[in-house]
C-alpha cells in the first residue's frame, strides 16, 4: 500500500512535495507538514503522474481551479487543451477535466499532458457515458462499473476525485419533501439521485466507502466530497437538504483521515452575500477545518452573462471567511460551453476574488505584492506595474490605447495627476 502525503506527514515525515509547496508559501515546513496530518491542508498529488505541487488548505493562498471539458454538442481535443494552457498563463492552481462528449480517455490523457497543473475529474460523468453507451441509459449503471472508472482514473494519474458521496436514500427522501424550487443541479449529483430513485437501493459510492478509500489511497488520490445537494439558485440556499448532506460529509471526512486519505470538501454554488459565512462557518464546524471547496458562490441569479462577476464577489467574501479554494465561474455559465475568452475572464476574475480574500485574511504574500504595486505607482514605474497585475497584456494595451502627453502620467488626468503634482511641490 502507498504511503499517502497524509500517511507521511502523520509519521513526522517531511516529504519533497512540502518542502516545494512550503517554499512557495513562504510557510515552515513543520508548521505545514502538521497541518496535513491533521487534515486541515492537501497537497493533491497521484503517485503516478509529476505535476507542480500545490497545498490547499489552512494559513495557505486561496487557490483557484479553472473547469474546462467537451460536451456531446462539442468535442474539440485541441479547443479544450488551449482552454488548459490559458488557464495555467492567467494563473489558476488546478484544472478540473469535466468533458462528457467523445473519447474522454483520450481527451484526459492529452490535457494531463498538456500542462503540469494538478488535475481533477468528476469519475461518474464518465460512468453515465459508458452506462448510456452499453445499457442504453444513466441511471442503468452498475457498482463494477462506477468502481473500474475510478480506479482506471487514478491509475492514469488524476490528482483529485469529486464523488458524490454524501447522497443517500435518506437524503433523497427528504429533498422530495423540502418544496425546493431547482431540485438538484448537480449533474454528478443527479446522476447518483436518479439512480437511487430508479433502483431503490442506497448510493453504491457511500455504501462502499471503505473499498472507494482503499483505491483511493493506492494512488495518493485527494478525493473532494463533492455536493450534489448544493442549491442552484439563490431561493433554495442553505436548506435542509443542502445541511444534511454536509453534515454526511463531515463524517466521510473523518472515515478519510481515519485512513490517510487527503480530502477536501465542495460546497454550494449560489449563496446571498448574506449567508456566505454562515455557509462556510457550517462546513468549517461539520468537517472539521477540512478545505474548503466552493464553486463562485455565484450571489445573484439575474447576470445570466456576467456570471464570472457574480462569482467573484462570493468568492472574495467566501475566501475571507475561511474557503481555500475557489472554482471559477465563466461568463458563459448556464448559457453555453465556455470559449477560450471565456476561460481567461472567469480565472482572472477569481484570481482577483482569491487576492482580495488573501489581502483580508492578512496572507503576507498577497500583502507584498500590494506594497510593491503602491510603490509602482509612486515611483510612475509602468513596467513594474505591468509585471504585477493579474491581466499584465490587458493593462499595458489599455494604457498604449489612449497615452498621456505626460508620460510619467495616465490619460485619465495628465498634466493634472495628483501624484506629480505634489512631488512637484515637495522639491521646492
Amino acid at each position: 500500500m502507498v504511503m499517502t502525503q497524509m500517511d507521511d506527514a502523520k509519521n513526522g515525515i517531511i516529504t519533497e512535495e512540502m518542502k516545494i509547496v512550503a517554499e512557495k508559501e513562504k510557510i515552515d515546513v513543520e508548521k505545514l507538514r502538521k497541518l496535513i496530518a491533521k487534515g486541515y491542508a492537501v497537497i493533491p498529488k497521484n503517485v503516478n503522474r509529476e505535476t507542480e505541487p500545490v497545498g490547499i488548505g489552512q494559513y495557505l493562498r486561496t487557490k483557484v481551479n479553472a473547469n474546462i471539458g467537451t460536451s456531446p454538442d462539442c468535442v474539440d481535443i485541441d479547443l479544450e487543451i488551449k482552454k488548459a494552457k490559458i488557464a495555467e498563463t492567467y494563473g489558476a492552481d488546478t484544472i478540473m477535466d469535466l468533458s462528457t462528449g467523445g473519447n474522454l480517455e483520450e481527451i484526459r490523457k492529452a490535457i494531463m499532458d498538456a500542462v503540469k497543473m494538478p488535475i481533477g475529474t468528476v469519475p461518474i460523468y464518465e460512468v453515465g457515458k459508458l452506462a448510456r453507451e452499453k445499457y442504453g441509459r444513466v441511471v442503468d449503471m452498475d457498482e463494477d462499473l462506477i468502481f473500474n472508472v475510478i480506479e482506471k482514473q487514478a491509475k492514469e494519474g488524476v490528482d483529485f476525485m469529486t464523488l458524490h458521496c454524501g447522497i443517500t436514500r435518506q437524503s433523497v427522501e427528504r429533498l422530495k419533501k423540502s418544496g425546493r424550487i431547482m431540485g438538484v443541479v448537480s449533474r454528478g449529483g443527479a446522476f447518483l439521485t436518479a439512480y437511487i430513485l430508479y433502483h431503490n437501493e442506497e448510493n453504491p459510492l457511500y455504501k462502499n466507502f471503505d473499498y472507494l478509500l482503499d483505491i483511493l489511497k493506492e494512488y495518493d488520490v485527494t478525493i473532494s466530497l463533492g455536493d450534489g445537494m448544493r442549491p442552484g439558485c439563490l431561493a433554495d440556499n442553505t436548506d435542509r437538504a443542502q445541511i444534511e448532506e454536509l453534515i454526511i460529509l463531515g463524517e466521510l471526512v473523518d472515515r478519510c483521515r481515519e485512513k490517510g486519505v487527503q480530502c477536501m470538501v465542495e460546497g454550494p454554488g449560489h449563496i446571498p452575500i448574506n449567508y456566505i459565512e454562515t455557509n462556510i462557518k457550517l462546513q468549517k464546524s461539520l468537517c472539521k477545518n477540512a478545505p474548503f471547496y466552493v464553486l463562485g458562490p455565484i450571489v445573484t441569479d439575474i447576470a445570466p452573462g456576467y456570471d464570472h462577476i457574480t462569482a467573484a464577489i462570493g468568492g472574495a467574501l467566501a475566501g475571507y471567511y475561511g474557503a481555500d479554494f475557489l472554482c471559477y465561474v465563466t461568463p458563459g455559465e448556464h448559457l453555453r460551453l465556455p470559449t477560450i475568452e471565456d476561460v481567461k475572464e472567469g480565472v482572472i476574475a477569481t484570481k482577483i476574488a482569491a487576492q482580495a480574500a488573501d489581502v483580508a485574511k492578512g496572507n503576507k504574500l498577497a500583502w507584498e505584492k500590494e506594497v510593491e504595486m503602491a510603490y509602482a505607482r509612486k515611483n510612475h514605474d509602468w513596467e513594474k506595474q505591468f509585471e504585477l497585475a493579474i491581466d499584465k497584456d490587458k493593462a499595458k494595451k489599455m494604457r498604449g490605447e489612449i497615452p498621456s502627453k505626460e508620460e510619467r502620467a495616465c490619460s485619465i488626468c495628465g498634466d493634472y495627476c495628483a501624484l506629480l503634482m505634489v512631488e512637484e511641490l515637495g522639491k521646492r
